[in-house]
């Protein structure tokens, strides 16, 4: 392996080596290195974001288990900057409820390098080793706040069902060997190419299939997802739904579209199935949540069969669909997270959806800033949110998917309920105390997402030519 070799690769390296020299001056200096390693993991997973965007073309290296290409850097970049939202809105709030400590940056960022891994693996095995370096990491993390017994049972429920996952996603790449003789996506594409799919390899698509869907909370692997956003704290369950989810979707589509494009016919079937029932239990269990976070998680579950709408297609505009909702899905949940650790008072955390009563009157800023990602949500013209579900339902309609549109359409009728029961809770009820100032970093990830989706709302070209760009690069 030659230094040049490693290019594709390099901003993995750093983010490694930085891990590394976070361990060691954290082992070192203790909790006083806190605010010291936050700055460093900042600084380090800004450097990876300006490495992935310069990069041009397509590169593969490590004998072809690495690439990286337009798909890659779209989607690295989203994974990125949730993990430095992560790690911004973490800083004052988990200080003050006493449960940061140091090894939270370094955690976050050995997790963003496995996330970073599974968007470019192009092999089973780098896939696999990507995802445990994420899970191990996400495990931790889940129950950081270990003197509080929610945390610990959310990190215990996510270690048990992620190592269910892990081992469905191992049985399913060996099938997939065995019966292709090779784990790279290429050599299986061409050893399925023109061939009849046996009943083998289905059941093996079906094992990998099992094992992705769990990190994206897809149903039926999404039973972890309301206690686990619920029991971690606050910051933590924003990581959860931001970073991860890009990298696992990522990873969903380049298996897929790039490992059995022989086989579309199979593995439709499968993300349709998974589509419609996450958007259906996302749309129907999250109507009597009164917990915002639990309600977030449900909300989480749908918008995740919303985007494998457009996978399910199996063409670039679908893929280009994916893209395009994943990075609107990113900013308005980044959006609706810093709204709830807002929700203090008392110095004590508030995630009771009936305390944000009158909010509009206290508040009117967050108030509108809340608002606006609960229509963009629901899918309200002309909102980015809809422009999210109006290209994944397009492609849908392009692949005769008819069924599935209408589907989506009809579950994202029944979501708006409980979007704009937050709305009219904000807007309409009688006014509840208001809430402590929240910390700086919080309302700067607030006020950045907030222009975001609100520009995109009126200019979403750039998003979707992007978008449509990396997509290509896939086929």
């Amino acid at each position: 392996m030659t230094l040049p070799a490693l290019g594709p690769a390099l901003p993995e390296i750093i983010l490694a080596i930085g891990a590394i020299a976070m361990v060691l001056v954290g082992a070192l200096r203790g909790e006083s290195a806190t605010r010291l390693l936050e700055g460093a993991a900042l600084a380090l997973l800004a450097l990876a974001l300006v490495l992935v965007l310069s990069g041009t073309g397509k590169a593969v290296t490590f004998n072809g288990a690495f690439v990286a290409d337009s798909f890659a850097r779209f989607m690295k970049a989203l994974t990125l900057i949730g993990a430095a939202a992560a790690i911004l809105l973490s800083s004052d709030y988990m200080r003050r409820d006493g449960s940061m400590r140091f090894e939270f940056p370094i955690l976050v960022v050995l997790a963003t390098i496995g996330m970073m891994m599974m968007i470019s693996a192009s092999d089973l095995i780098g896939l696999y080793v990507g995802l445990e370096l994420q899970s191990l990491a996400l495990y931790v993390v889940a129950a950081f706040d270990r003197d509080n017994a929610k945390s610990t049972e959310a990190g215990l429920k996510y270690f048990v069902l992620g190592a269910l996952s892990s081992g469905m996603l191992l049985y399913g790449s060996s099938l997939v060997y065995g019966f292709t003789g090779t784990v790279t996506y290429t050599g299986i594409a061409q050893a399925i190419h023109g061939e009849h799919v046996g009943i083998g390899l289905i059941f093996g698509i079906v094992f990998v299939a099992a094992g992705t869907a769990f990190k994206i909370s897809a149903v039926p692997f999404h039973m972890w997802t309301p206690d686990v956003y619920e029991g971690a704290p606050t910051p933590v369950a924003a990581f959860f739904a931001s970073a991860p989810k890009m990298a696992a979707m990522a990873m969903i589509v380049r298996v897929f579209v790039g490992a059995f494009p022989a086989a579309l016919h199979e593995w439709q079937q499968i993300i349709i199935f998974m589509s419609i029932a996450s958007m259906a239990l996302g749309a129907f269990a999250a109507i009597g949540q009164s917990n915002i976070k639990r309600l977030l998680a449900y909300s989480s579950i749908a918008n995740m069969g919303y985007a494998l709408v457009g996978l399910a297609a199996g063409t670039a505009d679908g893929v280009q669909g994916v893209i395009t909702y994943m990075a609107i899905y990113l900013a308005t949940t980044l959006a609706a997270f810093a709204c709830v650790l807002m929700m203090r008072r008392d110095g004590k955390p508030i995630e009771e959806i009936s305390e944000l009563a009158g909010l509009s009157r206290t508040n009117p800023w967050m108030a509108f800033a809340l608002a606006m990602m609960m229509f963009s949500l629901a899918g309200i013209p002309p909102l980015a949110g809809f422009w999210a579900k109006f290209y994944v339902f397009a492609a849908a309609i392009n692949a005769k998917l008819y069924v599935l549109a209408v589907v989506g359409v009809v579950t994202s009728v029944v979501g708006a309920y409980y979007y704009l029961r937050v709305v009219k809770i904000i807007y309409f009820d009688d006014a509840k105390p208001a809430f402590e100032r929240a910390d700086l970093a919080v309302r700067f990830v607030l006020l950045v997402s907030a222009i975001f989706v609100f520009a995109l709302s009126f200019v979403p070209g750039p998003l979707f030519n992007a978008a449509e760009a990396a997509a290509k690069s896939l086929f």
